[in-house]
Formats: structure tokens, C-alpha cells, sequence
């Protein structure tokens, strides 16, 4: 199952931000398609369902969407158990506040920060931050990352640069 995660889109109905056709590319190749908050539109859900079945949790730019988004989720997909949340609080000490929070989950993919994390937690649970595709900040690139995830292993993660490196903002 190849499964294709964002965060932190910040895709306003404005039409002055959109994904970059890297991503857009990624999604056309996805079996299942997270994202982990900061949504900021239901349309952004639409157009990403047109791809494959997506999966959100409520981000805290996603004023639109409380109500319709919950704050955490805990999916099995492909005999993994992935579990999102927005914010995972502070670099010190997120192994083991996710690993509390989220005891049986083999992945805990979160956003929030714009800033990409692929770290193995406690007791080798995967904690996977997939950055920005819109905001950078001062990250060197837009990314996204990917999950094959196969008969309940992770086969292969990765953190995906959809935008040129250039200079931290």
C-alpha cells in the first residue's frame, strides 16, 4: 500500500496557493492519502478524495473544519496502525509523549511544525512529520513524504522535496 502523507497545506479558497505538481504527481500513485492538519478548507479534502481515500486530523489553522475533522485518529492500514495528530508538542520528550498517547501505533505521523521528521521513537515506533508542500519556513524545501507500508511492516518511508532547496526563510 503506498500511502502519500502532507501537513500544513494552508490551502485557502483565494486560488494564490496550490500544491506543487511534484505533490500532485505523488498523489496520482497514492492507495491512501494523510494528512495531518492545517487543511484550512473541506475543498482541499475534496479535490485530495478525487485521488485516493483521505484521512485528516484537525489542524489548528482548521477553524472551517472543527467539527468535521477529529483531533487524532488511529488507522490500520495495510496491518499497520498509523496514528495522526496535529501537534505533537515540543521536540524534548515527543518519543515518549507519543508513545504514551499512542501505545499501539507503529507510526505516529504528526505536522504542525512545517519542519520534516522521519525518527525512530520508543520501543521502535516510527514518528513521521511530512513538513510543508506550501510553507517551507525555514526549512531548505517544500516536502511531503510516502509510507509502503506491506502485510503490517513499513517497507519503505521517505521524505519527499517537491520544490527546489533554496535559501531557509
Amino acid at each position: 500500500m503506498r500511502v502519500v502523507v502532507l501537513a500544513d497545506t494552508h490551502i485557502r479558497r483565494d486560488g494564490k496557493r496550490r500544491l506543487p505538481d511534484a505533490a500532485y504527481a505523488a498523489l496520482d500513485t497514492a492507495d491512501v492519502i494523510l494528512h495531518a492538519g492545517d487543511v484550512v478548507t473541506e475543498d482541499l479534502l475534496d479535490e485530495l478524495s478525487g485521488f485516493a481515500p483521505t484521512y485528516a486530523v484537525l489542524g489548528n489553522n482548521d477553524l472551517e473544519l472543527s467539527g468535521v475533522l477529529p483531533e487524532t485518529r488511529v488507522l490500520d492500514l495495510a496491518g499497520v496502525r498509523v496514528a495522526m495528530i496535529h501537534d505533537s508538542g515540543p521536540t524534548k520528550g515527543r518519543e515518549g509523549r507519543m508513545r504514551r498517547r499512542f501505545p499501539d501505533a507503529d507510526v505516529v505521523v504528526f505536522g504542525h511544525s512545517h519542519a520534516p521528521v522521519d525518527a525512530l521513537g520508543v520501543q521502535g515506533q516510527r514518528l513521521l512529520n511530512p513538513g510543508s508542500p506550501t510553507e517551507r519556513r525555514a526549512q531548505p524545501c517544500h516536502t511531503i513524504a510516502t509510507l509502503e507500508l506491506d502485510d503490517g511492516e513499513i517497507v519503505e518511508r521517505r521524505i519527499i522535496p517537491v520544490s527546489s532547496p533554496s535559501k531557509p526563510t
